[in-house]
């Protein structure tokens, strides 16, 4: 998610999270500025490169367990990015052709690329909205929301890589629960979220470069992540570092470690 408001221009004098995420998938969607902000990121923490991937490799697993086990035919992504194929809406109508997306960010540049997002299969419908997370019920009352997404049915709520760009003066804890308030019973909450549990000094110098470049970050304990999950029932394997919830692969010589990762990861499904 980014960090201009609404409908402001596409800002190329400072960099963005979003194109640095992009720098870090080996993307090209980035400009100068952004790759300088993230080869100093990836200066301060050299692991950036593997815990974007692993955050993607996490958000497939994660939308594959709710198409083929729970029954979820619907997915709000917001915070959407850049968009990196497989998306949500390839993987989950990978399982289920019928299913229906809608991405939500407020990023220009995310915009440009909004037509990637739209190549829905036949059988299902996509849908792209500039909104912003900070304001939950303009987002809900979004048009195009309703137009593709019933709200009668269960909806999976997908936060990926976003709530450690909302600071605690923004109140995420009460967004994130507004939002869930909005969606029936047998829907989901799937997120990720960098910790710096695991190797402080690491996490405090690449929470410098972010916050000196405009992107305020707040990364959480283990606790405060779970805080997101209260009143829902957490899936198996509970919170785990991101490669750790339902690895496709059993641990090997290549399994990164824990304080490699850093992103706790988890779904939650409303009573």
């Amino acid at each position: 998610m980014s960090s201009t408001h609404l409908g402001r221009d596409l800002d190329t004098t400072r960099p963005h999270s979003a194109r640095m995420y992009d720098y870090y998938l080996g993307g090209k969607d980035h400009f100068a500025i952004d790759k300088q902000a993230a080869e100093s990121a990836a200066e301060a923490n050299p692991n950036v490169f593997a815990c974007a991937r692993e955050n993607r490799a996490f958000m497939h697993r994660a939308t594959r367990a709710l198409a083929q086990e729970h029954g979820i035919r619907q997915w709000l992504d917001i915070g959407t990015g850049i968009p990196t194929e497989p998306n949500v809406h390839q993987v989950a109508q990978s399982v289920v052709p019928e299913a229906r997306v809608v991405y939500a960010d407020n990023d220009p540049l995310v915009l440009k690329y909004a037509e990637r997002l739209m190549r829905s299969s036949p059988q299902g419908r996509t849908a792209y909205i500039e909104a912003d997370f900070h304001d939950p019920d303009s987002l809900l009352n979004a048009p195009e929301l309703g137009e593709v997404l019933d709200l009668s049915q269960p909806i999976a709520l997908s936060l990926n890589a976003l709530l450690h760009f909302v600071t605690d003066d923004a109140d995420p804890y009460g967004i994130v629960g507004r939002l869930m308030a909005a969606l029936p019973s047998g829907s989901a909450l799937a997120l990720s979220h960098a910790t710096p549990e695991f190797d402080p000094p690491t996490w405090e110098k690449l929470a410098a470069v972010y916050n000196g470049a405009g992107t305020p970050v707040r990364f959480r304990t283990k606790a405060e992540v779970a805080r997101f999950f209260e009143g829902l029932d957490l899936l198996e394997p509970g919170l785990a570092i991101c490669h750790r919830w339902r690895p496709a692969q059993p641990d090997g010589a290549d399994t990164p470690t824990d304080t490699q990762i850093s992103l706790w990861a988890g779904v939650g499904i409303k009573p």
